[in-house]
């Protein structure tokens, strides 16, 4: 039953049930049951808030008619009937409140504090109080305080710089500057490291009935073929992109390489009159603010493509804003769901086949190259780079020139 036609038959429900004794609501949920069909009784008795047993009888009692006759003579008066839990255990409800949300109502030193609050604990710790209760009950007062199963969500950022909202529309300023001289202006940053084989990849797409696609059980690194490292570019004007997928390690050296890539085969011929670029980056990273190797790399590609480099990284925090995220990653995740990424081939030639109506298309190559973690650059190296800090935060836009 979808969320809409529950919505009709909760409404139903409260509507006709206070107007009917209790041998006729059960016969009236009984006569909803046949109509919507055996497999909906668990949910009618949700909805009315009886047991499934309950209109158990009643269907019993259309089935034989017979016994209408008899069960007309069975009407309880008005609070007969055996008392519900709540009522004949004072205190149950607040109980429960208190040991499923102890942060907000409970005690701080709640049993289930620290543990998995199911309901099979929860019914042993209320047990443990001294109430008589099962896990079956401890559901359905669950249901009626407000509570659900549900997991976590990503929300919480953390402590984010007084400055955050400032860096934003001082990169955003950037990037309409560039577009508006027809400069590049790219994002950059490198998508999640895949497993390289026959790995379970999430999402499902069509295969032949009962034909998955095969993958291994476990998710233990083939040393042979390691971990594949895509790292974009994403060019926020043209809506198009390049990914070199590594299979070394992510560095500062392998991302200005991936931009070098970028840069001859796509935007020197989509810019051929740029003097500047602009690089949109995280804070962290191969990319990072702070990383000395980043920029003596970026140094050296302004001087080889002579182009003055400007640098705006988001603020501490704020990755998942990042341009190339939602215009490029997202995308390429869409279009490799469901299919083990068994070689660095297909990983390529999936990225290379991604595109989408608004125009978006990319270019991907394998790159081969050894890069090696852990280069330290000396004083004196760093001191060679014609770096320029720019007035607004310097330690996160600067612009680093192609000649003295």
């Amino acid at each position: 039953m979808d969320e809409y036609a529950e919505k009709r038959l909760r409404e139903k429900l409260e509507v006709m049930l206070p107007a009917l004794n209790e041998r006729q609501q059960r016969l009236f949920l009984a006569a909803e049951a046949r109509y919507q069909g055996h497999r909906q009784i668990s949910l009618i008795a949700r909805l009315a808030g009886v047991a499934r047993d309950t209109i158990q009888r009643g269907l019993q009692e259309l089935e034989f008619p017979g016994s209408l006759e008899n069960a007309a003579e069975k009407v309880r008066e008005e609070g007969g009937g055996r008392k519900k839990a709540v009522d004949a255990q004072p205190g149950l409800m607040k109980a429960l409140e208190a040991l499923v949300d102890p942060d907000s109502r409970g005690d701080p030193m709640s049993p289930l504090r620290w543990t998995c609050k199911s309901v099979r604990q929860l019914a042993k710790a209320l047990t443990e109080q001294g109430f008589k209760v099962g896990r079956q009950l401890v559901s359905k007062l669950l249901s009626e305080l407000g509570f659900s199963l549900q997991g976590n969500t990503k929300v919480l950022e953390g402590s984010s710089s007084e400055d955050r909202d400032g860096q934003f529309r001082y990169l955003n300023d950037q990037v309409r500057e560039f577009q508006s001289k027809g400069q590049p202006a790219v994002s950059v940053d490198t998508k999640k490291k895949e497993l390289v084989g026959p790995y379970k990849n999430g999402g499902r797409e069509y295969q032949p009935q009962g034909k998955p696609e095969k993958a291994n059980v476990h998710d233990f690194m083939n040393k042979s073929l390691g971990k594949a490292v895509p790292y974009g570019v994403y060019d926020v004007t043209k809506n198009n992109g390049w990914v070199s997928v590594g299979n070394s390690h992510d560095t500062a050296e392998f991302a200005v390489a991936s931009i070098r890539h970028w840069w001859y085969f796509m935007g020197r011929e989509a810019y051929p009159n740029a003097t500047r670029l602009l690089i949109c980056c995280d804070g962290g990273g191969s990319n990072g603010s702070r990383v000395r190797l980043w920029k003596l790399e970026l140094s050296k590609l302004a001087q080889e493509i002579g182009l003055e480099i400007t640098v705006c990284h988001l603020p501490p925090g704020t990755s998942k804003w990042n341009k190339i995220e939602h215009r490029l990653f997202s995308f390429i995740s869409i279009n490799w769901r469901g299919r083990p990424l068994t070689t660095y081939n297909v990983i390529v030639n999936l990225i290379s086949n991604t595109k989408t109506k608004s125009g978006l298309e990319i270019r991907a190559e394998l790159d081969e190259n050894k890069y090696a973690k852990g280069i330290k650059i000396s004083d004196e190296d760093f001191k060679s780079i014609k770096l320029k800090k720019c007035e607004f935060h310097g330690e996160w836009n600067y612009i680093i020139k192609s000649r003295g």
